[in-house]
């Protein structure tokens, strides 16, 4: 009857391969760093004339002014002007920075490590050191993603779309701002039209003034009240970025709706939403601005593919 015993024992040896297989596939997704394929380094041609580049190396007109008037709560050149202001308003404390510069090249992005690949993380506050930002937060988390389009300082990083409907933000290298779906343009044609950077997480909160969220919309399974990051445009050139608290005693946390109602009562004319949760992180003058956090038991940051900074 030993024949009998086969069966069970290719069962077993079947399911512990299915286990490993398993371990290994959920181990690459969301553990393994993996370093990407660079698809296209050239940037548009609306970049060229002397700007700053990510391969330009450093120099003394790019580094931070020494001529900087620096507060608490400001930060000010000839360049770029700098305020933060705090809000309480749906339970929850709101962290604005109201940002205006002279040039688009002082908006910018960076990867943690300064490496383009999945997994590669690193808290937003040692991402901005680590680059000289003046403001940072955090960006769209392109890394624990497969897919969505990404550019970066005018780099095309990634042009496979995400497998639904994405509606990404484009800031242009004239500094303005875009919402566009994936569906609708290739990353390819957004290079070649000048776009600067390209985000893809969403959605979009407020298109020419008007919010186009509704009251019950989320992101994905996401909680109805959470910690938020935004960025919108109010004029050329004049920028707000918007992080809130969340999931703590003290902050309850934004709806997307709320977030969007917010951003609309700045000003903003297009305001799009990034990545939340654990990751919302406002970074301004060497501090943490908020209280990044998870669960709400402790309060700290959590390690993010990506950022968003204002620096020479």
């Amino acid at each position: 009857m030993k024949f009998l015993k086969k069966p069970k024992t290719w069962a077993f040896v079947y399911s512990i391969i299915l286990v490993l297989f398993t371990l290994f596939v959920v181990l690459d997704v969301f553990v393994i760093p993996r370093t990407y394929e660079l698809i296209d380094t050239k940037t548009p041609d609306a970049l060229d004339g002397g700007k700053m580049t990510t391969e330009d190396p450093p120099t003394e007109s790019n580094k931070n002014s020494e001529d900087a008037v620096v507060s608490k709560s400001s930060y000010s050149d000839e360049n770029i002007n700098i305020t933060i202001t705090q809000y309480r308003k749906y339970e929850t404390d709101i962290y604005v920075a109201d940002i205006h510069i002279s040039s688009t090249e002082y908006l910018k992005t960076a990867f943690a490590n300064n490496i383009y690949g999945r997994n590669v993380t690193e808290v937003t506050s040692v991402i901005a050191q680590s680059n000289g930002a003046i403001l940072a937060i955090n960006g769209d988390d392109y890394g624990a993603q497969t897919n969505g389009y990404v550019i970066r300082n005018g780099t095309l990083y990634r042009e496979t779309k995400s497998d639904e409907d994405q509606e990404d933000l484009v800031i242009w290298s004239d500094g303005s701002f875009s919402i566009v779906s994936e569906d609708s343009v290739s990353a390819a044609k957004l290079m070649k039209k000048g776009a600067l950077q390209v985000f893809s997480f969403g959605p979009g909160l407020v298109k020419n003034a008007e919010i186009t969220v509704l009251e019950n919309e989320e992101v994905d399974k996401s909680k109805t009240s959470n910690p938020r990051t935004a960025i919108g445009i109010v004029d050329d050139l004049h920028y707000v970025v918007v992080v809130s608290d969340g999931r703590t005693n003290k902050s309850k946390g934004l709806s997307l709706y709320q977030l969007a109602t917010f951003m609309q009562g700045l000003g903003v004319k297009t305001a799009y939403n990034l990545d939340g949760g654990g990751s919302s992180t406002m970074y301004f003058n060497g501090e943490i601005i908020n209280n990044p956090t998870t669960n709400g038991k402790t309060i700290q940051e959590r390690k993010v593919s990506d950022i968003v900074y204002i620096g020479y």
